[in-house]
């Protein structure tokens, strides 16, 4: 996938809290993909996700798929 993130726009999830520790950013503005990249190194490498593989992570993630057992 090759997607130009020159005009993206970031955001910061909304679970990162204020804290300054663990942060992705994503940018929403993409139709067919999600770029994801750590909100402390913006000028690092952004991952690229299509729309229904981060779709299903998001639903694995608020259906608590991933919570510690």
């Amino acid at each position: 996938m090759d997607v130009d993130l020159t005009g993206a726009s970031w955001r910061k999830s909304s679970y990162s809290g204020g804290g300054g520790g663990q942060c992705v950013e994503v940018a929403d503005n993409f139709a067919d993909a999600m770029p994801v990249r750590d909100s402390k190194d913006p000028h690092g490498p952004a991952l690229l996700f299509t729309a229904t593989a981060w779709q299903s992570f998001i639903t694995a993630v608020r259906t608590g798929e991933f919570d510690a057992r």
